[in-house]
């Protein structure tokens, strides 16, 4: 769900579309989402339409940004332990 509002307001049946569960399961992630603050919504007669809430994700991208560094390192050096390499063999 998050992914598609990515790419814009959705109403709940939008959302609930490419999903096999009952409308109101769709109704309770969605209330969830916007509990911690990451989905907006908007009511217009009986349409409730959802949206990404501004910077919701920022948190989330900087602590994948934190984590990527030290996480590359490590693979880094697992790669050199798995495959090393001996430069005298010229």
């Amino acid at each position: 769900m998050v992914e598609r509002l990515a790419r814009g307001p959705a109403s709940v049946s939008d959302l609930a579309q490419p999903f096999n569960m009952a409308l109101p399961t769709i109704v309770q992630h969605l209330a969830v989402l916007e509990t911690a603050g990451v989905v907006t919504s908007t009511k217009v007669g009986r349409v409730r339409t959802y949206q990404l809430a501004v910077g919701a994700l920022d948190a989330a991208t900087a602590w994948t940004g934190g984590q990527r560094l030290p996480a590359e390192r490590r693979l880094d050096r697992l790669g050199a332990h798995l495959n090393p390499t001996n430069d005298n063999q010229e």
